[in-house]
């Protein structure tokens, strides 16, 4: 046949042809769920709210609408927020429930339709500021998320009714999370309830955010928590044409984290950060349309590959940093002092390169700045995100620490008086 590349192959496959998937796919309703998610009225979707609520009956009809199943117990797995959590402080009474919204999509193989492939979103956002967000003064300002996560979750919706055409041999869980934002409980519940066994679900795919591609750049976290991974993400970028950036285990501030720690292989497909991360200004508007199809797109064929293969995957379990705890490093004064830089997720050799700083953050009034590469604070080395991260949580904020990074060709010492959240 013609070299149409992999990736083509197998979405023609799972479509049953170019012409069907058109009928199905209407491209402007992938912005239209963003749209809607990401409506002021929805008040930043925060766990356990009724913006929260009215993403997830929405979610359920959208999953209804694309040819899933609801789960024995209905499409809802509701779980308990506990009193300590953050989000409790925007409640007006108490303990607060959470909704993870699941739709099934039986495999059609009689013996592999036994296991199952997840592919997760989460769809919970900052609500009304405070806890976890970057706007030290927005609290009380709706942050809509468009990126964080309704982006994830339309592309959630989009493979599901794609892949709805032609079943792969496996199941597949379609599950939207709730309590991402704080401190993956979504996730984490399912992982102790699964809809089917744990030890049959061969992997999980998770999306969040991944509607800012720029420069046709895709990282992948937890490229090596499966020894097929790499030969698998390379054969389907081969037609895809990102500029892929793979990223070791499973371990990350995302709902992928859960399964890793159950001994699951786990990919987390990201686009990264940007200047609107939990903001109030990550709005629909600024949504790369083409990228988040492009991202889409991969998804399916990724996920089909795995639902369809004949084998197991090999797990690989390798060594586990801190679990984190929020959705990017540094992001609450609970974690260690807040410096407010925004770090080039994919690595840099050798140290943590910024893509910008926080206005009025401690980092930009030591003089930090975009394309600084961090290779210490104080007295502890920053070969990367981990270790930086584990510095900052050595220090106090109040305290003043010498900062050496690499600019240009040059080398500098910069002092930054560190601070907290909000601070």
């Amino acid at each position: 046949m013609p070299r149409i590349g992999l990736l083509s192959f197998v979405v023609l496959m799972s479509m049953g042809g170019g012409l069907q998937a058109q009928r199905i796919i209407q491209p402007p309703r992938l912005l239209d769920d963003i749209k809607f998610l990401s409506d002021d009225r929805l008040q930043g979707r925060v766990t356990g709210s009724p913006g929260a609520d009215s993403a997830a009956a929405y979610l359920a009809r959208r999953f209804s609408e694309v040819g899933l199943q609801p789960a024995a117990g209905g499409w809802f797995q509701s779980f308990t927020v506990g009193r300590d959590a953050p989000v409790i402080r925007q409640a007006p009474a108490g303990a607060l429930t959470g909704e993870n919204v699941i739709g099934i999509l039986p495999g059609r193989d009689p013996v592999l339709r036994n296991q199952t492939v997840v592919l997760g979103a989460h769809y919970d956002h900052l609500g009304l500021g405070g806890f976890g967000s970057l706007d030290p003064d927005s609290t009380g300002k709706v942050h809509n998320g468009a990126d964080d996560n309704a982006s994830g979750v339309a592309a959630l919706i989009q493979v599901a009714a794609r892949l709805a055409v032609s079943p792969p041999a496996r199941t597949v869980v379609f599950i939207a999370f709730s309590g991402e934002e704080l401190g993956l409980l979504g996730s984490a519940y399912y992982v102790k309830e699964p809809i089917y066994p744990l030890a049959g679900t061969l992997a999980m795919v998770n999306l969040d955010m991944v509607g800012r591609l720029r420069n046709g750049r895709l990282i992948v976290y937890g490229a090596r928590s499966a020894k097929e991974f790499p030969a698998l993400l390379d054969s389907l970028n081969w037609y895809a044409g990102f500029d892929l950036k793979p990223q070791g285990d499973g371990y990350g501030p995302s709902d992928q984290s859960s399964f890793y720690s159950a001994k699951r292989p786990v990919l987390h497909l990201f686009t990264d950060l940007h200047e609107d991360y939990h903001r109030t200004t990550d709005d629909w508007q600024k949504i790369n349309l083409d990228g988040l199809k492009r991202v889409s797109d991969f998804t399916l064929g990724l996920v089909t590959a795995l639902a369809n293969r004949p084998h197991q995957l090999t797990f690989q379990n390798l060594p586990a940093p801190i679990p984190p705890q929020t959705t990017a490093p540094n992001a609450s004064s609970g974690y260690g002092a807040y410096l407010g830089t925004v770090p080039d997720m994919t690595g840099t050799p050798g140290g943590v390169r910024l893509v910008g700083v926080r206005a009025g953050s401690p980092a930009e009034k030591a003089g930090l700045r975009g394309d600084d590469i961090i290779t210490r604070i104080g007295r502890m080395e920053i070969p990367d995100l981990q270790a930086m991260t584990d510095a900052l949580r050595s220090h106090r904020p109040g305290e003043t620490v010498e900062i050496l990074v690499r600019r240009g060709a040059g080398v500098t010492t910069v002092r930054a008086t560190l601070g907290t959240r909000g601070g």
